[in-house]
């Protein structure tokens, strides 16, 4: 599985904008130096979580942008889809709309047990969970075999 530079981007400004005391708007400008993110590629990306209910844009001397809501009812999961559509996709469609024959009818299970568990970790992790560096206890325990480091 791939994240895009597109969602990796995104996450990494909704984290941003979580982590802004008293949820004040930040300027996209800000948001991109603060993260190292191509101005106005962020710019397209907040377009996008905007219109994707998201966050709010504000105009003028004061404006930016915000979280629609609490860090702690957004999931990295939210963000991704927003930008990136489904969490797993093979070629472009959802698992449940594939069919295979043969020795590949075994693929499908594969594939939506993926998505499953794709779906488990990022749906259970809040932007104020990424915020506050406290991951549930199953995404940590994800991370402490050597395995999970090294590649293949």
């Amino acid at each position: 599985m791939r994240i895009s530079a597109r969602a990796d981007y995104a996450v990494r400004a909704a984290l941003q904008l979580a982590a802004s005391p008293d949820a004040d708007p930040l300027k996209a400008e800000a948001i991109a130096a603060a993260q190292s993110i191509p101005h106005k590629f962020l710019e397209g990306i907040l377009n996008d979580m905007r219109r994707g209910g998201l966050v709010l844009s504000q105009r003028g001397v004061n404006g930016g942008y915000r979280l629609a809501r609490p860090a702690d009812s957004v999931t990295v999961a939210d963000v991704i889809r927003v930008v990136d559509g489904p969490l797993v996709s093979v070629q472009g469609v959802r698992p449940p709309d594939l069919s295979y024959t043969g020795p590949a009818a075994s693929l499908l299970p594969l594939w939506v047990a993926l998505r499953a568990n794709v779906r488990q970790i990022l749906d259970g992790v809040t932007l104020a969970d990424v915020v506050s560096g406290d991951l549930p206890a199953e995404v940590v325990a994800l991370t402490e075999s050597p395995a999970a480091w090294a590649n293949p």
